[in-house]
Parts: C-alpha cells; sequence; structure tokens
C-alpha cells in the first residue's frame, strides 16, 4: 500500500475561480480508478490543508498520476490555485489499528 502525503495553501480566490468544482470532479474521478483506497483532507487553523491518499500500489497511483484528467488539473493547481504544496509518497510497511469494543447496552 502507497500513502500520498499531499500539503497545501490555496490563494485567497481559489475557490472563486474553480477550485471545489475541479477538487470534487479529482475526488469522483479516484474514487473510479482501480487501486484507489481513500482520501482524508483536513485544514489546519493557519489554512495549510493536508490530504493523505491511499493507493494500492505504485502501478495504480502512476495511473491516477498520468491520468489525462488529472494532469489538466495539476497545470490549473499550479497556475492558478496553489500558493504551495508539497507531495511525499511513501511506502506503508506496517500498519495496524484498533478499534474499542462497543459499550454494551444498559439494562
Amino acid at each position: 500500500m502507497i500513502v500520498i502525503v499531499f500539503r497545501s495553501r490555496l490563494k485567497p480566490d481559489a475557490v472563486e475561480t474553480g477550485y471545489s468544482d475541479m477538487a470534487q470532479e479529482m475526488f469522483s474521478l479516484a474514487q473510479g480508478m482501480p487501486g484507489f483506497i481513500s482520501i482524508k483532507s483536513f485544514t489546519a487553523d493557519d489554512g495549510e490543508r493536508l490530504s493523505l491518499v491511499y493507493w494500492q500500489d505504485a502501478e495504480t497511483l502512476a495511473q491516477w498520476r498520468n491520468n489525462e484528467r488529472h494532469r489538466v488539473a495539476q497545470g490549473k493547481g499550479r497556475s492558478q490555485w496553489y500558493e504551495w504544496y508539497s507531495i511525499e509518497v511513501a511506502d506503508i510497511t506496517r500498519a495496524n489499528e484498533f478499534h474499542a469494543p462497543a459499550a454494551a447496552a444498559a439494562d
């Protein structure tokens, strides 16, 4: 499994110039791609954004990276919407989860 750590800061007028519509389109497109697992996005109080995107493997990630419509979005991101961004790609070598047991219903 691979995780993409995408940190960014939008320009002040990004939303007014079509960012939100393109972001929704990219989310829908990614969900339909082979190998897509999940995405979670967060925005800090100072406006920095963080998205964690999980892919099955390097091959399916490459398909996403090279998708024609995604390439259009990347270009618009650099020319119109982002003040800056950074992308880190990491292989997950180990993963654990814990879920607390459900509380028993009160009688």
